[in-house]
């Protein structure tokens, strides 16, 4: 069976344990799912089954949306309520001080991702040299905040929401805020993916994969046996000849191809979209 759709991941469970219930639920063994999302962590998650888990690189995944609350004082090396060792008690802080803090983010960030991440360090996770207690040290990245907004302050949680490029460490942007509230630590205490680019939770249903993604429409002109059989098409058959990625609308499915230097290579073959 073929599906792409968004499921709802609840917190306390990680993405593989998830996706394994899916499995089970719609009783597929070939099945993926795109932007793992920690443990600790709920929300929108990408799922594809059969063919379909080709799709992912192809779809409009950004900006993603996230809800976080932030513990401040919380010392945690994860960043999370995963590892809290101790909490500070810290005086309230003013409301316009933290929406300022909060408001700070917005633009073009270079940071260090938490010690605790799916990076990757000579072969190995970091999140895995973390526990084993070994000393490394992660390149900074970067990342766009579009938007960041204050949802709620409860001393001493702050509830916030971001939209981000892929690849954003919300963990870490929680760091950020504390750290410009003046506050040495925080972590954590909740984080809620509300979507990815235009993908929202609507109960599982299936995915009109021709409106999901983020490559321009090109038309063959050609011998639509040519696409059926997986034959080289000429480049004089296609509408738009310019470099680039592209999919072709085949009917009940569609093809993907790329244009470069003249000369046009399949993706993907036929993916049927029901």
């Amino acid at each position: 069976m073929n599906r792409l759709f968004v499921a709802y991941k609840p917190s306390d469970i990680s993405s593989n344990f998830f996706l394994t219930r899916l499995k089970r639920k719609y009783k597929n063994k070939k099945a993926g799912f795109s932007g793992t999302l920690d443990p600790f962590a709920k929300g929108v998650l990408l799922v594809g089954f059969g063919s379909h888990t080709k799709l992912f690189r192809f779809l409009d995944k950004t900006p993603k949306r996230y809800r976080a609350t932030l513990w401040l004082g919380a010392v945690s090396d994860s960043l999370d309520t995963e590892m809290i060792e101790n909490v500070e008690l810290l005086d309230a802080i003013s409301l316009e001080d933290v929406e300022k803090a909060v408001k700070s983010l917005e633009g073009e960030l270079e940071y260090e991702p938490p010690i605790f991440s799916a990076k990757q360090i000579n072969g190995k996770r970091a999140y895995d040299l973390a526990r084993e207690g070994k000393e490394f040290t992660l390149n900074k990245i970067n990342s766009t905040i579009h938007e960041a907004k204050l949802i709620h302050y409860s001393h001493p949680f702050v509830t916030f929401e971001v939209s981000v490029s892929e690849g954003t460490y919300v963990r870490s942007l929680g760091r950020m805020i504390a750290q410009k509230l003046g506050v040495k630590y925080g972590a954590l205490s909740a984080l809620e993916r509300l979507n990815e680019g235009q993908f929202f939770y609507e109960n599982e249903k299936p995915l009109d994969i021709k409106k999901s993604l983020n490559i321009p429409l090109n038309k063959y002109t050609g011998d639509s046996e040519n696409i059926k059989y997986g034959r080289v098409l000429a480049l004089e058959d296609l509408e738009v000849k310019d470099d680039g990625t592209y999919w072709l609308d085949n009917g009940d499915n569609i093809s993907i191809i790329t244009i470069k230097n003249r000369s046009v290579k399949y993706e993907l073959g036929r993916i049927y979209t029901c």
